[in-house]
């Protein structure tokens, strides 16, 4: 008990464990060098319509993990715990395992920007020895403890405010005039969008410690809701700035802007490589946690060293592991195409946690009673808004990915995952089932979209083998079977017999129900089960019967046969050679007598 509460004291809380993350990740290399690119192109005004826009986005993303993690207790992981206990693990999977992928070589890319910063004070420095040294400090930051990693990340803060005040306290005079709307000389209005809006991502960087917070419930909703408001008004203030103090030209063709117009430029300098080296770190410290989660659930290879944790509850192995592969991807070359791939898994995990939300809301189930309630437009137009996004960015890449992640499922669903937390799978497709048969109700039922739904009373499940290769023929592919049997005392093994009974038929993907009647007389139960399903939306057609040898059993057929005219139920009887069944099963052969008003049934059934 004692332990657990130190645990729990060791925690992290909104500040350190959400919000700083968050926001160092968010005022990031962007902000410094293309934000000024952004008003050139884009004025004042459109510049503030293109934050605007992107922030809209993030809002409804940090929206929608508020609402969700105050319904759930969310576990490590991050945003991947959010959508394994929403659409199980294989969708979590799915979605964590790119994200994984993807924050591991944002940690490279990250590196990359701040040994080409290092170089803005050390032109003659080695670009590659910069970026191991800052891999080998990152490593040994994020190896030590998250404790440690937070408190580096408080410093590059005040560095980062020190350099945004040194820009405020620019020398310079105002322009004349504010360019309200710019020409967009350079790109057109999406272009210009797509460049931009990376600089809002980031929001995921302190779910991602969820598995180190004391209160995950409080300290993501309220440190990510945060970091998104405040990086906002930075961002439109920093705008605002730029286009009234300096031209629209410079601005669009020097990316070092904010350094050579701010009061203290080498503050400005700093302020880059702190904004890359803390995005750097945050990735480093949030991908192994996220890879830890994954192999936890048993959905990453070799997950039983990755889901290992060390006494003071750090992933020593997945943190070894994940900077080996950044190591290995440090100096390959141009990494532009990969930031884009990148980027789409981002918007996917974005658009996935708004989907997840939408889709709760909308199933209206009594589990999930949010403490932070929001609009369903809100999560909708966030799951629509990342989707839009991503194509917006780079339609190839955003096929790419959806193609990874749809491979990344089906591989999952073979390794036959289970959660003991469950799922709304199951019930999210009875929402759809539903939802259709209220829109199929109100239509009437045509013989033209006739398919065999058969009901199939069976005596003995043990000696009624024999008819379900028959019946499988008729079914498959899109029809279904009730099966029921009615003994006077209920037992498991009877319940199991028409199981194993039903299991071919399962097998072949035909939609099997069965059910055991306790009932002292055949067909007094047989008559419930009939007058019952009528009243169902999913009901049976078709009572399917077998004529055997035993003459006493002709009286219960007959009067079953009569009772469904009543029950409006067409009838099959089967009855099958004693000696050679069906044949060699070649030819089908179909007798109809002269004026006969049953041969739609037999035609569809041969």
């Amino acid at each position: 008990m004692k332990t657990d509460k130190k645990k729990k004291n060791n925690k992290l809380g909104i500040f350190g464990g959400v919000f700083t993350p968050d926001i160092l990740t968010i005022l990031g290399v962007i902000m410094y060098l293309r934000l000024g690119w952004v008003v050139g192109n884009a004025g004042f005004a459109g510049a503030l319509m293109i934050i605007l826009l992107a922030k809209t986005i993030t809002i409804c993303t940090g929206l929608s993990m508020s609402s969700v993690t105050s319904n759930i207790k969310i576990g490590a992981g991050g945003a991947y715990s959010i959508i394994s206990k929403s659409l199980g693990l294989e969708a979590g999977g799915s979605i964590g395992i790119p994200l994984y992928i993807s924050q591991t070589l944002s940690t490279s890319l990250y590196i990359i920007g701040f040994s080409e910063g290092w170089r803005l004070f050390f032109p003659s420095h080695n670009g590659n020895l910069i970026a191991l040294c800052a891999w080998a400090v990152i490593l040994t930051i994020s190896y030590i403890s998250v404790k440690f990693a937070i408190k580096i990340q408080y410093v590059i803060m005040m560095i980062i405010v020190l350099s945004l005040i040194s820009f405020c306290m620019m020398p310079n005079e105002p322009l004349e005039a504010t360019t309200m709307f710019g020409k967009f000389e350079d790109a057109g209005f999406w272009e210009v969008f797509a460049v931009f809006f990376p600089a809002v991502t980031g929001i995921m960087a302190g779910a991602n410690m969820s598995g180190e917070l004391k209160n995950p419930k409080k300290a993501i909703s309220v440190g990510t809701m945060s970091s998104i408001l405040i990086a906002l008004v930075v961002y439109v203030g920093l705008a605002y700035l730029l286009a009234t103090y300096v031209p629209a030209d410079i601005l669009r063709n020097d990316s070092m802007v904010m350094v050579k117009y701010s009061k203290w430029n080498q503050l400005v300098i700093l302020g880059i490589l702190a904004a890359t080296f803390s995005s750097a770190l945050g990735s480093m410290i949030g991908a192994p946690r996220i890879l830890q989660a994954l192999s936890a659930k048993k959905t990453f290879p070799f997950y039983s060293v990755f889901a290992k944790k060390d006494k003071n509850d750090e992933p020593k192995n997945a943190i070894i592991f994940t900077s080996i592969i950044i190591l290995s991807t440090l100096f390959v070359g141009d990494f532009n195409m990969l930031a884009s791939l990148i980027t789409m898994f981002f918007l996917i995990t974005y658009g996935m946690l708004n989907l997840v939300v939408f889709i709760q809301q909308s199933m209206k189930i009594i589990s999930f009673r949010p403490g932070f309630k929001i609009p369903r437009f809100v999560s909708f137009f966030g799951a629509v808004g990342c989707l839009f996004i991503m194509f917006l960015i780079n339609a190839v890449f955003s096929v790419v990915a959806l193609i990874t992640i749809v491979i990344l499922y089906v591989w999952l669903t073979k390794k036959e995952l289970h959660s003991k937390s469950g799922d709304i799978r199951g019930g999210m497709f009875m929402m759809i089932a539903e939802r259709a048969t209220r829109i199929a109700a109100k239509f009437p039922r045509h013989y033209i979209s006739w398919k065999p739904d058969l009901l199939l009373p069976v005596d003995d499940p043990e000696l009624w083998s024999g008819p379900l290769l028959f019946i499988k023929d008729i079914t498959y592919p899109s029809g279904s079977v009730f099966a029921f049997t009615v003994k006077e005392e209920l037992s498991d093994g009877l319940k199991n017999d028409l199981e194993n009974l039903a299991k071919p038929l399962r097998e072949q993907n035909i939609l099997v129900s069965t059910a055991v009647i306790e009932d002292k007389d055949f067909m007094h139960g047989s008559k419930i089960v009939m007058q019952t399903l009528q009243g169902g939306s999913f009901r049976p057609n078709t009572l399917f019967l077998t004529l055997s040898d035993d003459k006493s059993k002709d009286k219960k057929l007959d009067t079953l046969a009569k009772y469904t005219q009543q029950c409006e139920l067409g009838l099959m009887v089967l009855k099958q050679h004693p000696r050679i069944a069906f044949g060699m099963q070649k030819d089908i052969n179909l007798w109809l007598r002269d004026k006969s008003p049953n041969w739609h049934l037999g035609m569809l059934i041969a």
